[in-house]
């Protein structure tokens, strides 16, 4: 019983995976279109939720990590590489958007600001 429990749970969050991505890649062939729900739908359940634990992870490793990347020299790219990416994903970027899709927002945002001042 519990091992047919474990398969459709597995066979249910693979298909949400392969709904999401196949919704994520529409998206980016079109370019400035707004997110469709169903992208926001896997990104608000799916990316989110995986984003935020990575910070947190990755925060962890980079305190463990950070003598030797002081020794290295790249302490400062360690740190965007493992929290501060992750963070801007989970955190920052808009809700179903992809990374161009999320700059284009931004770059509009900001003409638009410039124009009213």
């Amino acid at each position: 019983m519990k091992r047919a429990l474990r398969v459709v749970a597995a066979t249910a969050l693979a298909s949400t995976l392969s709904f999401a991505s196949a919704a994520q890649a529409r998206d980016m062939d079109m370019e400035g279109a707004r997110p469709s729900a169903f992208a926001m739908f896997g990104d608000a359940l799916i990316v989110r939720p995986v984003m935020t634990v990575a910070t947190v992870g990755g925060a962890a490793i980079y305190v463990v990590t950070l003598p030797f990347s002081l020794i290295g020299g790249n302490a400062q790219e360690a740190g965007e590489t493992l929290v501060v990416d992750p963070a801007a994903t989970a955190f920052v970027r808009c809700l179903g958007c992809t990374p161009s899709q999320h700059e284009r927002n931004q770059t509009d945002q900001e003409i638009r600001q410039a124009n009213r001042d």
